[in-house]
């Protein structure tokens, strides 16, 4: 896995810190940051500090994570979004499913 991720000192938070580039080449490395060793998480952090370019793939990428995990986590959010990834997120009306900090 190429995506850093980072977990609280109780286990209950995972941050999944992602690259510059956020589009279907990170799909596997994406999808195993949230299924692999996430026992007991409840909270999911997207951080985008880095990420300068998103597609469309990317947030087909946020859904599904969601979807596939929301028995098991309570909140999800993507948090140090760079103005232009903010725009997109916005114009995809991702504030509605996602905590955008």
């Amino acid at each position: 896995m190429s995506l850093d991720r980072e977990f609280s000192e109780d286990g209950k938070e995972l941050t999944i810190f992602l690259e510059e580039k956020f589009d279907f080449g990170k799909v596997q490395d994406f999808r195993l940051a949230y299924t692999e060793g996430n026992d007991g998480v409840s909270s999911i952090v997207i951080n985008l500090q880095k990420t300068e370019y998103m597609d469309s793939s990317a947030l087909g990428m946020l859904l599904n994570m969601q979807k596939s995990l929301r028995d098991s986590v309570q909140s999800f959010k993507i948090t140090h979004c760079r103005p232009q990834v903010l725009k997109i997120l916005q114009i995809a009306h991702f504030g509605k499913k996602f905590d955008i900090a």
